[in-house]
């Protein structure tokens, strides 16, 4: 049985700005860094070497893996984000602006990326700024998704397109649209995949 943890707890060597905040049982691995102005929920996981940059706001029950970049995002509870993905925020990134000087933080714009409940991002994908990922959607690994992606898609490649249907436990639908795993039905309504609900 595992024990109810009240607060949050950080290895040692895990970078926390004072201007974060994170709440009752997340645990923050080896070298990961949080900056300024950050919110993490309850319950989650913050991998080694993991960035949160300032701006995010994390939901509850959310796991990043190790060495994932999240810049800004929106990620709302139950998300996966695994090892090395990275979440970007500046659409037109340059290191100088137009006079050689160096950007500073008010010379580019944050657009973050969203994430919406129970999604996946796989291994090692890449996020465009602006763009969002719907419910329980899956990205496969080393996915670069310059698109919105719809809720329960399943999205490969570079750039990602839309290969399937998964279900809220991530298993990919059958040609009915049914789960072979934990056997929920789905249908598709106006390009939209919804949950058929059964009676108990």
């Amino acid at each position: 049985m595992t024990a109810h943890i009240d607060r949050p707890v950080a290895e040692p060597s895990a970078d926390i700005a004072a201007g974060a905040r994170i709440g009752a049982g997340t645990r923050v691995w080896h070298q990961a860094q949080v900056a300024d102005d950050v919110e993490i929920g309850t319950g989650c996981t913050l991998g080694k070497s993991c960035y949160i940059g300032s701006g995010a706001r994390i939901g509850d029950n959310v796991k990043i893996g190790n060495h994932a970049d999240v810049f800004g995002a929106r990620l709302d509870d139950g998300v996966m984000i695994s090892p090395h993905a990275v979440l970007t925020e500046d659409r037109v990134p340059r290191a100088t602006r137009p006079d050689g000087l160096r950007q500073g933080p008010g010379d580019w714009t944050s657009i973050p990326v969203i994430v919406r409940r129970g999604a996946t991002v796989g291994a090692g994908a890449r996020i465009a700024p602006g763009v969002e990922i719907g419910r329980y959607a899956l990205v496969g690994l080393g996915a670069v998704v310059v698109r919105d992606v719809a809720p329960h898609a399943l999205v490969l490649g570079n750039p990602a397109r839309a290969c399937g249907w998964v279900c809220r436990c991530a298993a990919t639908l059958d040609g009915q649209l049914r789960c072979p795993r934990c056997d929920r039905a789905y249908e598709l309504v106006t390009d939209l995949l919804t949950e058929i609900q059964t009676d108990p």
